[in-house]
């Protein structure tokens, strides 16, 4: 339902496209995307529905907390993730069962939204150790993705993401999905996470190329993990 609703919204808000290395639609995987704004699960959504991937999500429990929204989540088997509780890995166990069943599921590694006011591209922040240690648990393949152009529609203060919300249909800016191909992370979680990290990360700048926007170059000081769960 949710990726049925980003598919018919989306192409209001802007003006999205794609682009792929994946030469077929690969068994169940775990989706590894960039996370900048609050419209970016929604243009991920819609673009993975242009390729017959409609993925469970793990998003921030605060969600469940809006009543409508709540019914959708329920409904379509996403998962909530209780953030800095003890209940907080719970979510990895559920997101196995998930990919058991057949289903991809969609896991933002930053695992926040960065607090820069800005509209520009930036380079993924470090990566907490959730889908490290998912695709270690589940051997699955994690599927990188980056997007490029959500910050458009909104970032900033909450004021600033409604304004850009309420007027991205007349901007219509551009956006871009790049989904990369498929890999096995090493067993170790630090350099399984690094390498997410760097996969996410090529995946981004391939989007911010397509749409022209400067790639930002990835501080040397950070070294894409962090040790906190999903």
């Amino acid at each position: 339902m949710l990726s049925r609703i980003a598919a018919a919204i989306v192409p209001s808000l802007g003006r999205l496209t794609t682009s792929t290395d994946l030469v077929a639609v690969p068994a169940p995987g775990i989706l590894v995307a960039n996370h900048t704004s609050l419209a970016d699960p929604g243009i991920v959504l819609a673009a993975l529905r242009r390729m017959d991937i409609e993925p469970v999500v793990l998003a921030t429990a605060g969600l469940w907390r809006i009543p409508v929204l709540r019914h959708l989540l329920d409904r379509d088997g996403h998962v909530p993730v209780f953030r800095r509780t003890a209940h907080a890995a719970d979510a990895l166990d559920t997101a196995a069962a998930a990919l058991e069943a057949g289903r991809h599921v969609l896991v933002y590694g930053e695992g926040r939204i960065p607090p820069r006011k800005d509209a520009a591209e930036a380079a993924p922040a470090s990566f907490r150790s959730g889908p490290a240690r998912l695709a270690t648990a589940t051997g699955a393949p994690i599927i990188p993705i980056g997007q490029a152009g959500a910050r458009r529609v909104a970032s900033g203060s909450l004021a600033k993401q409604v304004a850009g919300l309420l007027t991205a249909p007349a901007r219509r800016p551009f956006l871009h999905v790049h989904v990369g191909a498929p890999l096995h992370l090493p067993a170790e979680i630090a350099t399984a996470t690094a390498t997410a990290h760097q996969a996410v990360t090529a995946a981004w700048r391939t989007a911010a190329r397509r749409l022209g926007e400067p790639a930002a170059r990835t501080p040397s000081a950070r070294t894409g993990v962090r040790d906190r769960p999903a």
